[in-house]
């Protein structure tokens, strides 16, 4: 045809009648060909080794659509693939990438997490195992805001919640935090310190009460994301910036680029420049740094460490840092869109149709280690997982409750732990199946053939999962994919057509559709991994009684 390249998009048709595999590269060509793109469809139609590529069947469509149909012996062909890479089926590689940091979570040291922290949480866990199952090196962050105003609120609290636990009648600031965890705080201060702060109004008492709590409430924070299943690389701290000069070397380095500049007594930084909406204040008239100025030293050191991919998942109510941290940045000579930014949607969290209020300085929020207590650690990160990061989520508590299948999590475990029992009724360790020696070309039922389809789509969903930072997608493929698993089981029912059973009499066909129900079993463990959950071998409710 006379063309050496062109954009190709090869896609899976929403209707499986339209063929396995779908392309409009004719109608991208027709442009560069001046030709009609149905033409070009039906010419390379002509043209393309079916054998080759292990397609049965080609099209052509519509306005000049390429429909493929996999031959029967490249669909089964996929089982063994699965089997026979276990582990590994689903992961990729990269070459040439640079390390990529990503920092999540990163509470204020100041209370226990609450719900919309555990969301941000699983989703930024989520997107390290993506990243790193497609070949990606990840370096994982939490950074501590441990300084400036809210620091000074937290140790005033709990003063005053230490001089209660003392006897005395004083009220916690009305701008205080006032959670029973500052009191637990205060008392554990008071058992280790003894009764000498009680009178004690000094800088360095409240200095030594804010050291105490910051610790504790780390500790507090660090064991729920322990428990939940979330690791760290490093926990940078913000005082350490200033502690290491970081931040007044920013505003040197700042003031060099001729964009700083003095207003009202306030140090400024010309941000509109880097198209901010309007410019920032780097250093209010007393001296101090806005929360804006240390954001840029630290993202400044993250480019320094060597990490020039940057990845950060915040609530959407940090969309307002996004200009202007990137607009520091870039007058620091750091590329333009540095770092990257997921931000995701609060949690509004539900019982029997009524919101759980939320107020952290209340202390009447739903904790991320009430979630755990209850729901258990596998539903709750599926439940924050399963939407979309930009969309609002209402966690609902009853259907995170409910064991059903009407639980997505719990039709997936469900959907696994029906293999394992299949295994169980064979006599057979699902670990030693092997595909040498095996006809999986006996694999030719639809139901069949439609969920081998469906398994060898994994790879391609936590591709598509990883470059869009959308964990989601692999819930959802998920849960199809459990669905694809109990029509294929149920198909086989006594009622219903016991020859499609996995366990027939026939040794051959047994021996396929128990290595098609190991590589069912492939997949829906490594999704489950992949997105931090357990594979139960076993479950309460719903066992598969296999054929």
């Amino acid at each position: 045809m006379g063309v050496s390249r062109t954009d190709v998009h090869l896609e899976r048709p929403r209707d499986p009648e339209h063929g396995d595999w779908a392309t409009n590269v004719a109608m991208t060509l027709a442009g560069i060909l001046r030709r009609a793109p149905r033409q070009i469809a039906e010419e390379l139609r002509d043209r393309f080794d079916r054998d080759a590529a292990g397609v049965s069947e080609v099209e052509v469509a519509g306005p000049g659509f390429l429909n493929f149909r996999l031959s029967a012996d490249a669909v089964t062909a996929t089982v063994g693939r699965i089997v026979d890479a276990d582990e590994a089926w689903g992961r990729g590689t990269t070459t040439g990438e640079s390390p990529v940091i990503v920092e999540w979570v990163s509470a204020n040291p100041t209370g226990p997490l609450h719900a919309g922290h555990g969301r941000q949480a699983a989703l930024g866990d989520a997107v390290c195992a993506l990243l790193e199952w497609t070949g990606h090196e990840v370096h994982r962050e939490f950074y501590y805001n441990d300084s400036g105003k809210q620091m000074d609120r937290l140790a005033e609290s709990v003063r005053a919640r230490y001089r209660q636990v003392c006897g005395d009648e004083v009220e916690v600031p009305e701008d205080g935090y006032q959670g029973e965890y500052v009191t637990d705080v205060a008392r554990a201060f008071l058992e280790q310190e003894g009764d000498g702060y009680r009178l004690d109004d000094s800088q360095e008492a409240l200095d030594a009460m804010r050291i105490f709590a910051v610790k504790a409430l780390r500790r507090v924070q660090n064991d729920d994301l322990a428990d939940f299943r979330v690791r760290f690389d490093r926990f940078y701290l913000e005082s350490s910036l200033y502690a290491e000069g970081r931040v007044d070397d920013t505003v040197a380095r700042l003031r060099e680029t001729g964009l700083v500049y003095e207003h009202e007594g306030a140090t400024w930084l010309r941000t509109t420049d880097f198209g901010d909406d309007k410019d920032r204040v780097m250093l209010r008239s007393d001296g101090t740094a806005t929360y804006f100025l240390p954001d840029v030293a630290y993202h400044l050191t993250k480019w320094e460490r060597g990490f020039h991919r940057a990845i950060n998942v915040q609530g959407a109510d940090h969309h307002g840092t996004v200009a202007r941290v990137r607009a520091g940045l870039r007058a620091l000579g750091l590329p333009e869109g540095y770092p990257e930014y997921l931000l995701h949607q609060m949690v509004r969290v539900e019982r029997e149709g009524v919101e759980v209020k939320v107020s952290k300085r209340a202390g009447s929020y739903t904790t991320l280690r009430d979630l755990i207590d209850e729901v258990g650690v596998d539903v709750t990160r599926w439940f924050f997982l399963m939407r979309k990061a930009e969309g609002h989520l209402v966690f609902d508590m009853d259907a995170a409750l409910d064991r059903s299948d009407k639980n997505p999590l719990y039709k997936v475990q469900y959907a696994h732990a029906r293999m394992h029992s299949i295994f169980g009724k064979a006599g057979v360790d699902p670990g030693d199946v092997v595909t040498q020696g095996v006809d999986l070309g006996l694999l030719t039922d639809p139901h069949e053939r439609d969920l081998i389809q469906q398994l060898a789509a994994f790879p391609e969903v936590v591709a598509r999962a990883s470059e869009g930072r959308a964990p989601h997608l692999v819930c959802d493929y998920l849960e199809q994919t459990a669905g694809a698993v109990n029509g294929w089981y149920h198909a086989g029912n006594p009622g219903r057509n016991p020859e499609l059973a996995v366990l027939v009499a026939d040794p051959a066909l047994r021996s396929a559709r128990l290595v098609l129900a190991r590589a069912v079993q492939v997949v829906l463990r490594n999704g489950l991994t992949l997105l931090g959950l357990s594979a139960p071998t076993r479950m309460e409710r719903g066992e598969a009684e296999a054929d």
